[in-house]
């Protein structure tokens, strides 16, 4: 018998309606490097502790047992955490469920990305399994990314160019902060930027939450956007026209604090 991969995930959503097409069974992966300050998931933030290890099979036999409701569209996601810190994992239960005839899909900000080895062959190897990236474009601008992630972007951005190389489809995704991306010049270099792409199916803006505060006060964590409220309607809205939200194959707004 071929062994299964083990994963360490911080908690699964049998119905998530707003991480890929249709009704999806997500797995919420432990570890993540970033720091955004919008955040509504520190609790995933630690590398090798927390959550709850699991084997790629254990995670498949659950995910199965919602399939019913999963319809044409529905499958698989997995998210973060980051889970590109995991390729082993994530590759051996995406293998699997493809020969169930399964949808998969991740949804990543792209920060582990690199074409360096041995990263980049076990990153192409996953990439045979998956069928659509979520990505998260957190901010354009190298220095705001650093200020918003304590990251830069610049390998973030060679992941979208690669995955455009191989016309893998992706979903662009962009949290909304008043004060950190919500201004009118980073939005039209993000649109320059998404229009060098030939892969994007769909550009969402995900209008920024505080949900997440009480997670940060029950860490003992600073949270960093006191003060700083959601976005108005109107800036959603001219958000969505600059990255011409409609001219893709569709578009949904939701709010979103990850």
């Amino acid at each position: 018998m071929a062994e299964t991969a083990v994963g360490r995930i911080h908690s699964t959503e049998s119905f998530g309606t707003v991480d890929g097409p249709g009704v999806r069974f997500i797995v919420f992966t432990q570890g993540c490097r970033m720091r955004c300050q919008f955040c509504h998931n520190p609790d995933t933030w630690k590398i090798g502790v927390g959550g709850r290890e699991v084997t790629a099979d254990e995670v498949l036999a659950e995910a199965i047992r919602y399939r019913s409701y999963w319809g044409e569209k529905g499958g698989i996601t997995v998210s973060g955490g980051e889970p590109l810190l995991q390729l082993g994992f994530l590759t051996d239960l995406f293998k699997k469920a493809k020969a169930e005839g399964i949808h998969t899909t991740i949804d990543t900000c792209g920060k582990p990305f690199t074409r360096e080895e041995p990263f980049f062959s076990e990153f192409q190897e996953l990439m045979k399994y998956t069928d659509l990236l979520l990505f998260d474009i957190k901010h354009i601008d190298p220095e705001g990314h650093k200020l918003l992630t304590k990251n830069t972007n610049e390998n973030i951005l060679e992941m979208a160019k690669y995955l455009s190389e191989i016309g893998k489809p992706v979903w662009i995704r962009h949290v909304l902060v008043p004060e950190r991306t919500d201004y009118d010049e980073y939005l039209i270099r993000l649109n320059a930027f998404i229009e060098t792409l030939t892969n994007v199916d769909k550009v969402e803006i995900l209008p920024y939450h505080k949900m997440g505060i009480y997670k940060w006060d029950e860490l003992g964590l600073d949270y960093p956007l006191l003060g700083i409220d959601p976005p108005t309607q109107e800036r959603v809205k001219n958000a969505q026209d600059i990255l011409h939200i409609n001219d893709y194959q569709g578009y949904a707004t939701q709010t979103y604090g990850k």
